[in-house]
């Protein structure tokens, strides 16, 4: 019977084991951050470990050895990468200096019980590190090394207060090495949630981030197209207004002569105000996702592109293979900045080609909108395709490598949409799939 206690407790350790290194592995494969697959080797040699120690196996000891000294450096580099904040702090003075001190000692006193009580070094060493960089960053309140080390701090408190374990040994009850080893999987794994949470968090700010200096990067050439489109409307508000002034002079100012150019004024003046609009639009950093029309973004986008495109000799053509009040759901004006980073690449590659034309066709399934963008500029390398969407891959010397990396995440992420870039016969085609919007 007792017997069979023992292999129920160890086959229960085996299984959260399992899970851990599965759980850990899966979310390395997504994230590919280091701590999930350093924890995870760790976990790998801990099952090693663990095996050996049961004795159900015939295993060498060297194989314990090894396992053991491997899941140790694997839980140094874990617990590196999982720390948060400084190693260090900065001491001003010898209160923060002796405040240190004491909690220094603190957790070398509390790490040092943890080894005792559970006798597994590469869990002592994530949770002394861990200890640390809550003590010396507790203002930061990081939530997923927080949880850990008050867990593991709460539960070897009590078992120290009540001498549990000189206690639990005379008992001859389970190894109190495999109540550590599913105690601390179950406490990391609910850590780690809270640490994926964060990371995808960051990851998002930091997106944000990249999109809005993609917007100041391209603030230079967008204030000259505002300057060139705003010189024409501005010059023929001049004339209209030196025509009134000599009409009126003259005493020849006729009332349907004054309302001609005011009507004439006004059109300019809107032209002026929708072409600020357009640029606002693009500025605004908005998370409002809405229903809006196709046409009213590639309309914004012309017109600020416009003057850039002439001044290269640019031809712009629009096609609506559907109808032209067709509509999608998402961010408006980060669909904006996916066809500004795109007509961008575009006019550069056509710098040097004759006839020079992009092309934009919009066409709808029952359930897809598809916005193309081509353009009769070199064709693609097909090695370069792959990669043409990963972060600072440019093709161009001066390029960030920035634009379609955020413009691919702007689709997935704004839109569920997808991007996609080919060479279609005689173009280059950059393709929008984006769900239509029914409502």
């Amino acid at each position: 019977m007792y017997f069979d206690y023992i292999i129920l407790f160890y086959g229960i350790t085996f299984g959260i084991v399992l899970m851990t290194i599965v759980y850990t592995l899966i979310r390395y494969i997504y994230s590919k951050e280091i701590f999930y697959i350093s924890y995870c080797f760790m976990q790998i040699f801990s099952l090693i470990y663990i095996a050996q120690y049961s004795g159900f196996w015939n295993i060498l000891n060297t194989w314990k050895d090894l396992s053991l000294t491997f899941a140790s450096l694997s839980a140094l580099v874990f617990a590196i990468n999982y720390f948060q904040g400084k190693f260090i702090p900065v001491m001003k003075n010898y209160k923060e200096l002796l405040f240190n001190t004491l909690l220094i000692n603190i957790v070398l006193l509390s790490s040092f019980y943890h080894y005792m009580l559970f006798e597994y070094l590469p869990y002592t060493i994530i949770y002394g590190i861990l200890f640390i960089s809550i003590v010396f960053n507790f203002k930061n309140s990081f939530k997923p090394t927080l949880i850990y080390v008050f867990g593991w701090s709460l539960f070897c408190f009590i078992l120290f207060i009540f001498d549990f374990k000189n206690y639990y040994e005379q008992k001859g009850f389970m190894d109190l090495v495999l109540l550590a080893f599913a105690i601390e999987a179950i406490l990391f794994t609910i850590s780690v949630s809270y640490k994926y949470n964060d990371l995808k968090q960051e990851k998002k700010e930091y997106e944000n981030m990249l999109l809005q200096q993609s917007k100041l990067a391209k603030s230079g050439e967008m204030i000259a197209n505002i300057t060139h489109q705003f010189r024409q409307p501005l010059n023929n508000l001049s004339y209209i207004l030196i025509n009134l002034k000599k009409k009126f002079i003259k005493n020849e100012l006729e009332k349907e002569y004054f309302e001609k150019k005011i009507t004439q004024a006004n059109q300019q003046i809107e032209f002026l105000s929708k072409t600020i609009n357009d640029f606002k639009e693009f500025y605004i950093p908005s998370k409002k996702r809405e229903q809006f029309l196709v046409k009213e973004v590639i309309s914004n986008v012309q017109t600020i592109f416009e003057e850039d495109l002439k001044k290269h000799n640019i031809l712009l053509n629009i096609d609506f293979k559907t109808n032209d009040d067709i509509k999608i759901f998402g961010i408006k004006n980060e669909l904006a900045q996916v066809f500004l980073a795109i007509l961008s690449n575009s006019r550069d590659v056509l710098k040097n080609i004759e006839k020079p034309e992009i092309l934009i066709e919009v066409s709808a399934s029952s359930a897809e909108v598809t916005i193309s963008i081509l353009n009769n500029g070199p064709k693609i390398n097909q090695k370069d395709i792959t990669k043409l969407f990963d972060p600072y891959f440019s093709t161009k010397k001066e390029g960030s490598g920035l634009g379609l990396f955020l413009s691919k995440q702007i689709i997935e992420e704004s839109f569920n949409g997808k991007i996609e870039v080919s060479n279609n016969n005689e173009r280059v085609c950059f393709s929008l799939i984006i769900e239509k919007d029914i409502n």
